[in-house]
């Protein structure tokens, strides 16, 4: 009898619990399809985008970190959004990726932003401001300190959705075929550097110089530029430039933190069901972190190597002439400021939280590095 009665308990405990569970499941099945419904996802359906850059294909950490990217869409998707990267160059020229993004040709691109400075002048601050702000301190100003706000309010107009999509970290002050001994010495010198560090050179009396990262080589070997600014010691060597160069300049006072960017058509994006929007976000944000680790560990490398093994003459821009650069770089905004009212409410905001970091930095970083 105790056995029958165990039995028939065991039974009708199994009968609640499978009627449980269909319940549950019922339920899930009815959530499931309600929450499918309200963000209009359809697993069996697949995105296929494309990417341009800037940089040339597979370029280290560059072109690296988007193809990185896309292979991380595609498995956190499950295969739903695949992106198809081409360097610059493959499938349109690199500085109009800008221009294929905006109007929808093209889904997605990687550059930085003072490459569009002739369409959004006020874009530059969020690349890279001489003397301004580090990469830990740019990202902390756009992603937690309000920047993010300026920064997608200014390529609103373009349908476009900006993120921060990597960082050179500090980078290295150029490669020179003279010395620098003073700023009379960048007289009528010819450079290869964008943004707001070639406007600064141009006042100190050089020529600011554009030319595609393929040609810098070439160019500066032949004589057609003096001198250029690159990124830093790693691709630096990669280029060769200790070949052709005698003298290999510090700090980068141009670009103590390169931001870089992906940029998104808005349109395209919105199409997207909000899990591979946020898909998309969370790969970028990931691509950021990786870039400037990266960058660093290379970088460390890859000096030791120039210095070590090419016996490279590694020299500090003198302290006048940094003064000189620092003291032109307050006209080059001042004037800019002066002339687009966007960019004085970006550069305040900007400017209000360098001053906040750098009190804080004062009693972390700094005396940390003092010891």
């Amino acid at each position: 009898m105790k056995k029958k009665s165990n039995r028939r308990k065991f039974i009708n405990k199994s009968l609640v619990t499978l009627s449980g569970a269909s319940l549950l499941t019922s339920c899930i099945s009815n959530v499931d399809e309600k929450e499918s419904k309200d963000i209009n996802i359809n697993f069996n359906k697949k995105y296929n985008w494309k990417m341009v850059t800037t940089w040339a294909p597979n370029m280290p950490v560059l072109g690296e970190g988007c193809n990185l990217f896309s292979d991380w869409v595609r498995k956190m998707s499950g295969g739903r959004l695949n992106i198809k990267v081409y360097g610059g160059g493959e499938l349109i020229p690199s500085l109009e990726s800008f221009d294929a993004v905006s109007n929808g040709a093209i889904e997605m691109g990687s550059g930085a932003s003072y490459y569009w400075a002739g369409k959004i002048p006020s874009g530059q601050f969020f690349s890279s401001v001489p003397f301004g702000m580090n990469s830990k301190q740019m990202n902390s100003w756009i992603i937690s300190g309000g920047g993010y706000k300026y920064y997608r309010e200014i390529y609103e107009p373009f349908n476009l959705i900006p993120f921060v999509g990597g960082n050179t970290s500090m980078q290295m002050g150029g490669w020179f075929n003279k010395e620098i001994l003073s700023i009379e010495d960048l007289n009528g010198l010819k450079m290869r550097i964008p943004g707001f560090g070639g406007k600064v050179l141009s006042k100190a009396g050089g020529t600011a110089v554009t030319v595609a990262g393929g040609e810098i080589y070439t160019n500066l070997e032949r004589g057609v530029i003096d001198a250029t600014e690159w990124i830093g010691p790693y691709h630096d060597y990669l280029m060769g430039f200790y070949q052709v160069a005698k003298y290999y300049y510090y700090p980068g006072w141009h670009e103590p933190g390169g931001v870089l960017e992906m940029i998104v058509n808005k349109d395209k994006f919105q199409l997207l069901p909000s899990d591979l929007q946020e898909i998309v976000k969370k790969g970028i944000e990931s691509l950021n972190i990786w870039m400037q680790c990266e960058f660093d560990s290379k970088n460390s490398l890859y000096l030791n190597k120039l210095i070590n093994e090419e016996n490279v003459k590694l020299k500090m821009f003198p302290k006048d002439v940094l003064m000189s650069f620092k003291e032109k770089s307050n006209e080059v905004v001042s004037e800019m400021i002066e002339k687009d009212p966007k960019s004085k409410k970006i550069f305040e905001a900007y400017e209000k939280f360098r001053v906040s970091f750098r009190d804080w930095s004062v009693v972390s970083d700094k005396i940390y590095y003092e010891l």
